[in-house]
């Protein structure tokens, strides 16, 4: 008797362990979006990146994680998740997949609309950047209709439910951008009142010049540049070396190896090579430049002659992809309202360029508002540096969702986080 009576106390020992502990806590989330009375919001969702029954998470303020994560900060119910100690309900979205053709292409979207009726309610196209992922089913879309706006993503070409092949021609892209507008103002028709894009990275190239090829009431962009790929390229070999401390010697050689790569690109890998060999040689015996990357060309240096010309284009050049895209002349035939969100240490997507044609193009009297959000990286993330210069996201600053949600709707107002709106001069 006593052995069973031992069994028994510790299988209750045991059960309360496993009922107790952060994994079983969470074993009960379920994908969705839930808001608190004072309008934040958190949205749960599956990502590959997170081993189910875990979801990612993301609050209104910035705050992501795994729901599996020890010291998560919800705790899940069968229809609501609690946070500090206040139950939050889930959003009731209306969904409607969709599918429309662009360019002789079939694509998927699904427009997803906040619960009740309202004809003043904003509309937004999300233009992805260069991921293939599908952006259907994912906490941005959610969250932006977490916000009080109805929101159509869509799968560009060549990934997830879209036909096609995959491709990185802002012409082309911009044109799909397009017919998704179109085809979200038919599905919400009397459901809303203005209606535009917002495009994140990449997306910030495509959706101000998908509302030169439309009408469009307003565009939204994070973290994109207003520079040509060639010229990415180049700013982030000068960020590379900046950070690692080097001087101005060190910011020439990379702005002629920059030159030399663009030559090769825009020839087709015909042109350039003499340009290049002679930037090699200056490299020769220097240790740091085996840590320059920039997006290409610190591979096509390290790579030979003749494998650029046996197979440059196929490793760099397959995505038709527009090299000396003349970003600013885009922004100059747009007459749309448009929202620009900088991250202030972007090493993906340095600013510097940036910053300055949008000031420029503000000051010529362009409808343009600029925010930047100072120690944010690409992705509006902030950040911790290892003691070797990595980096380390940590969260999305904090009044960057909401800065986006806001200025969508008209309604910007007091301060987001540490947001600075930048004037012109």
């Amino acid at each position: 008797m006593g052995n069973i009576m031992k069994k028994i106390a510790f299988t209750l020992v045991l059960a309360l362990a496993v009922l107790s502990s952060p994994a079983a806590a969470q074993s009960a989330c379920a994908p969705g979006t839930y808001a608190a009375k004072d309008g934040a919001f958190v949205v749960l969702a599956p990502v590959p990146s997170i081993k189910a029954p875990g979801l990612r998470y993301l609050f209104r303020d910035g705050r992501r994680g795994a729901t599996s994560d020890a010291g998560a900060p919800l705790v899940c119910g069968e229809a609501d998740v609690v946070v500090q100690g206040a139950p939050w309900q889930r959003i009731a979205f209306r969904e409607t997949p969709a599918t429309f053709d662009s360019v002789g292409t079939r694509m998927t979207g699904v427009l997803i609309e906040p619960p009740g009726a309202d004809a003043k309610r904003p509309l937004v196209v999300m233009v992805h950047g260069s991921e293939r992922t599908s952006p259907i089913g994912g906490v941005y879309g959610y969250a932006m209709a977490a916000a009080g706006i109805s929101v159509f993503v869509y799968d560009k070409r060549g990934t997830g439910g879209s036909e096609g092949e995959y491709t990185q021609n802002f012409e082309l892209l911009a044109a799909d951008a397009a017919k998704a507008l179109e085809t979200a103002r038919g599905l919400a028709a009397g459901r809303y009142g203005r209606a535009g894009f917002f495009g994140g990275s990449q997306g910030g190239w495509v959706a101000p010049l998908a509302a030169t090829r439309t009408k469009a009431d307003f565009v939204a962009v994070g973290f994109g540049l207003v520079a040509s790929p060639i010229e990415e390229d180049r700013e982030q070999m000068v960020s590379e070396v900046r950070a690692a401390g080097l001087g101005k010697d060190a910011e020439a050689l990379v702005n002629r190896l920059s030159a030399a790569t663009g030559r090769l690109l825009l020839s087709n890998f015909k042109d350039g090579y003499d340009a290049l060999g002679a930037v090699r040689v200056e490299m020769a015996g220097q240790l740091w430049v085996a840590k320059i990357e920039g997006e290409y060309s610190g591979a096509m240096a390290r790579m030979s002659d003749d494998e650029l010309r046996r197979i440059g284009r196929a490793r760099f050049d397959n995505v038709e992809l527009i090299w000396d895209y003349d970003a600013v002349a885009a922004l100059r035939r747009l007459e749309t309202p448009l929202l620009w969100v900088l991250a202030g240490e972007d090493r993906e997507a340095p600013i510097e360029t940036t910053r300055a044609a949008l000031m420029d193009l503000k000051a010529a009297g362009k409808p343009f508002d600029v925010y930047l959000f100072p120690e944010t990286d690409h992705g509006m993330f902030e950040f911790t540096t290892g003691a070797d210069g990595s980096r380390s996201v940590t969260r999305i600053t904090d009044g960057y969702l909401k800065l986006l949600g806001d200025w969508i709707k008209g309604d910007v107002r007091g301060a987001y986080g540490r947001a600075e709106h930048l004037t012109a001069k």
